[in-house]
């Protein structure tokens, strides 16, 4: 976001809430420190302007972009969630394909209940939502939206 918006970034109401149900993976998160081989996709420009090398093998995020982030432990399962505002964007990789279909149809159901209009979920290229069930418009592969009001 940082880098798309650039100069004007400060005039949005951005940041990113990160959720998971295991407190070991939210625990490494927050620590943000990944190995090499865990960030050589990322461009050397980007790396450098928002990771710091902190050993031979292993890189920081920088405290300036952890502090956009919000870890909460969240079980998708739930039947609410405890959210104030909707999403622009809400990206569940690779999670579904660990449900049945009708625990697929009721989380995508929540999501889209959390998505404002317009706004868009991303799930993994592995996963698929059924057309008839999907509230969400498909937008490509892996992309769905929500249609605007």
């Amino acid at each position: 976001m940082r880098e798309y918006f650039k100069a004007k970034y400060h005039l949005w109401d951005a940041g990113l809430l990160a959720t998971d149900i295991s407190e070991p993976a939210l625990s490494a998160a927050k620590k943000g420190i990944y190995s090499s081989e865990r960030i050589r996709l990322v461009p050397p420009d980007l790396k450098n302007k928002y990771f710091k090398k902190i050993q031979d093998d292993e890189w920081a995020v920088s405290d300036s972009l952890k502090s956009e982030i919000t870890f909460r432990r969240l079980n998708l399962m739930n039947q609410s969630y405890p959210f104030k505002k909707q999403f622009d964007i809400i990206s569940c990789r690779n999670v579904m394909i660990y449900f049945d279909q009708p625990t697929r149809d009721a989380l995508v159901n929540r999501f889209y209940n959390h998505t404002t209009p317009g706004g868009y979920l991303f799930i993994g290229h592995s996963e698929t939502l059924r057309s008839d069930s999907c509230p969400y418009d498909y937008v490509k592969p892996a992309i769905y939206r929500k249609g605007a009001v």
